[in-house]
């Protein structure tokens, strides 16, 4: 065994551990002290072996990514790999969602008493509804908002009130939205990762982003559709700094203002649009007018809502007393300050802690010389030259892909440190995952690391009856 094999192991048997102790001490504190609201701690979910219409779907594509997933994404051209993987990506989280029934898996997730669907009547007037919004977020106000909508900005709920007003009425409809714009999300990440590091390493992370283990809770929760818009607003401000491109500028800011008012906690990407600016100056040095359009685009959003009434800030100031007067206020930080890193655990598997790991290292490795040129091998056995990807720059592209996923844990690690996400943090994280995923490109033998997020993903859906 290599020390790196071995380094690799080490890693992804401590995230185990993580996960164990979590388990062990949670159920003890639940049972105790009755302190945490989860069942089946460190997530939200009950106890419940089950199979459902989904099961046969979700073994045949677990099955075939692992087996042909690596060699694919290496050999499409690229233009056809992105919607491979986009379609792939839709059919592992459709049929996950569709172990639990159509009905319990997809249709009535977001119609439960504290999600989005429940206050559609209440948005007939939108401008009204928006100037009122904040007077009805904290408990003890008149007819306080569900936690779901309390606890987000109103572009959230006002996404399912327009599929609504367009005709596409009730859970199946909305859910199926979360599901179908989830889905895009490892699309944008591979683009960024394109564009910032090369594309060798974007198709290598392809079958992890495709089959990772987070599609359990993408496929429940408005969060995957959330992760999307976050992954994309990234994605473009890549392409705008490696490209030049003032329309992908002002696309990305645009996106990411509507990021920040659909979760007030995804403002943490302002540190991973960060590490692309970093990441792209050379491109940003030559074209600095490109700040200009990323800038517009970002203030349309804050500024229409502004205008409308709502005031972002005051409502994050009353978010926090709503929180504190719920189970957030009583659940003990002691414990989920380092749980919360077990949800993580679970959403990108055992891969990515070992990837994570090497990615650390990359930093610190001393670097080669750079700008030769990235080759595969073809189906005759002849090396393909692949063209058309940006250059990396001078950095070392495992190094930059590094930059991209530490920047990302950090700002994971920051929202954990926060205290306003005690739990749940299945869900709630996953456009943190998203970035995460992508260190698994550094790892040899992928089939047997797909194997392993596989298998956690199916033992997760079968065995426990998730809260989302």
């Amino acid at each position: 065994m290599t020390r790196s094999l071995r380094r690799d192991l080490v890693a992804a048997g401590a995230a185990a551990l993580l996960v164990t102790a979590a388990v062990v001490v949670g159920r003890h504190i639940q049972d105790t002290r009755r302190t945490l609201f989860v069942h089946w701690p460190p997530v939200l979910a009950e106890w419940d072996p089950h199979v459902g219409p989904g099961t046969p779907a979700a073994l045949a594509v677990a099955a075939a990514t692992v087996a042909y997933g690596p060699a694919v994404a290496a050999r499409l051209p690229w233009r056809a790999l992105l919607p491979a993987a986009w379609a792939t990506a839709l059919a592992w989280i459709l049929s996950l969602a569709l172990v639990d029934g159509w009905h319990r898996g997809i249709a009535g997730r977001l119609t439960t008493r504290n999600e989005y669907l429940q206050v559609i009547g209440r948005f007939h007037d939108i401008p009204a509804t928006l100037r009122d919004f904040t007077h009805h977020i904290v408990s003890g106000t008149p007819a306080p908002w569900p936690a779901h909508i309390a606890g987000h900005p109103p572009a959230a709920t006002l996404t399912f009130v327009l599929l609504d007003r367009i005709g596409l009425h009730g859970g199946g409809w909305a859910g199926m939205w979360c599901i179908t714009v989830g889905a895009t999300g490892c699309v944008a990440v591979l683009t960024a990762i394109r564009a910032l590091a090369d594309e060798s390493l974007a198709r290598r992370a392809a079958p992890f982003l495709v089959l990772a283990p987070a599609a359990v809770w993408q496929g429940t929760s408005a969060d995957g559709y959330f992760a999307a818009v976050a992954a994309w607003a990234v994605a473009l401000l890549a392409r705008a700094v490696t490209r030049g491109s003032w329309c992908w500028a002002a696309a990305s800011g645009l996106l990411f203002g509507l990021t920040c008012y659909l979760s007030y906690g995804l403002t943490l990407f302002a540190l991973i649009g960060a590490a692309v600016l970093v990441l792209g100056r050379p491109g940003l040095r030559a074209r600095p007018t490109l700040l200009v359009p990323l800038l517009a685009g970002l203030a349309v959003l804050p500024a229409l809502f502004t205008l409308a009434g709502f005031d972002w800030w005051h409502a994050y100031r009353l978010l926090v007393v709503r929180y504190n007067q719920g189970v957030g206020g009583i659940r003990p930080y002691g414990y989920w300050v380092w749980a919360n890193l077990a949800c993580t655990v679970l959403i990108t598997g055992p891969a990515t802690a070992a990837g994570l790991g090497r990615t650390a290292a990359e930093l610190v490795r001393p670097r080669g010389t750079e700008g030769n040129p990235i080759r595969f091998r073809g189906t005759a056995g002849n090396p393909i030259l692949l063209r058309g990807a940006p250059s990396p720059g001078p950095a070392a592209a495992p190094a930059r892909l590094a930059v991209l996923v530490l920047t990302a844990l950090l700002a994971l690690l920051i929202a954990d440190l926060s205290g306003m996400s005690k739990a749940e943090t299945e869900r709630i994280w996953l456009p943190f995952a998203l970035w995460l995923l992508p260190a698994c490109a550094l790892l040899p033998r992928p089939r047997v690391w797909l194997t392993a997020q596989a298998v956690l993903a199916l033992l997760l859906n079968h065995l426990l009856l998730t809260g989302w």
